[in-house]
């Protein structure tokens, strides 16, 4: 998991030794020259392109590893690389903590039913990371609504009726091509109703460029008022990701993202640069096909895998 990002980072820590001062004091140890450690972070720059960080979190980056490491001294017999390791995770928790939502202790706090609405493109594992929070939920005892607002395709109504039954859930659905802001609403009154706690809201993978299906997501958020908006991204699509989040959140407002296939091999770029560059949180990353296989996010579980 993140390989790109380890070998990047990697490289850096251990080019490190280069940016201390030829001749080192006895009494001030080693101290870090701007124009050296401008080199390595070009280099760096380079390799976190090639990992699909988006520029605007690199310039990010770059900027607090030099708000961390220019002019610091390395005190004689501490290790300079270990230092230099420390700056770097330092500056990438800053930038991975852009905001932080704990999404369980929202749930908890808002009125019944909580209304959630998912978006993303098709193909990113939007129906079963819907399933995957129903089972998160079930196991907090909530009781939990769907709503298969993507009436777009007949298989994603099917999708999630299979969820539904795996689950023991109950699914509000019409046919497919109805109006899918009818199903939201149904959904949220049926839970109402019922005194469910959770109604949460599958919606059409719709491209981000798509304007009327984007007109149409925007008749659901104003008909369904949901509480959170949550983005799902898939990890594989890297910057198209964070395009994609940033499209999304022009158009209707996400207050949130989840992150798929994080366990396949991803470059990492999407990780580092949802939360920075739309300013809203991670919550929860996917690792794996099966219901249990989610965890929430933060910084500290990236940087871990990172520097494992």
């Amino acid at each position: 998991m993140f390989k790109f990002l380890k070998d990047k980072f990697s490289k850096f820590n251990q080019d490190a030794e280069g940016i201390a001062d030829d001749a080192i004091s006895d009494d001030h140890g080693k101290r870090i020259k701007e124009n050296k450690l401008d080199e390595l972070l070009w280099d760096l720059e380079v390799g976190l392109m090639e990992s699909d960080v988006a520029v605007e979190v690199i310039e990010a980056l770059k900027t607090q590893i030099k708000e961390e490491l220019v002019g610091k001294r390395i005190k004689r017999g501490q290790d300079f690389q270990a230092a230099i390791n420390h700056a770097i995770k330092n500056s990438l928790e800053k930038v991975l903590s852009t905001s932080i939502l704990d999404f369980d202790d929202y749930i908890e706090k808002q009125e019944k039913p909580a209304v959630i609405m998912f978006v993303g493109v098709n193909g990113t594992g939007k129906t079963t990371a819907i399933a995957k929070i129903a089972n998160r939920l079930q196991k907090q005892k909530k009781s939990i609504v769907l709503a298969a607002g993507d009436t777009f395709r007949a298989g994603a109504i099917e999708q999630l009726t299979i969820h539904s039954e795996k689950l023991g859930l109950k699914i509000i659905k019409h046919q497919a091509g109805s109006d899918a802001a009818a199903v939201a609403y149904d959904a949220i009154e049926h839970a109402k109703a019922r005194f469910k706690d959770v109604v949460l809201i599958d919606t059409a993978g719709r491209m981000q460029t798509n304007t009327n299906l984007m007109d149409e997501m925007k008749k659901i958020k104003r008909i369904a008022q949901p509480d959170m908006i949550i983005f799902v991204g898939d990890s594989l699509a890297g910057n198209d990701a964070v395009e994609q989040a940033s499209k999304f959140n022009e158009a209707v407002g996400i207050d949130a993202a989840i992150l798929t296939k994080i366990d396949a091999d991803a470059k990492g770029g999407a990780a580092l640069s949802i939360a920075h560059a739309v300013g809203k949180p991670i919550i929860f990353v996917c690792t794996g096909q099966e219901y249990h296989q989610i965890e929430v996010f933060d910084s500290k579980w990236m940087i871990d895998r990172i520097f494992d």
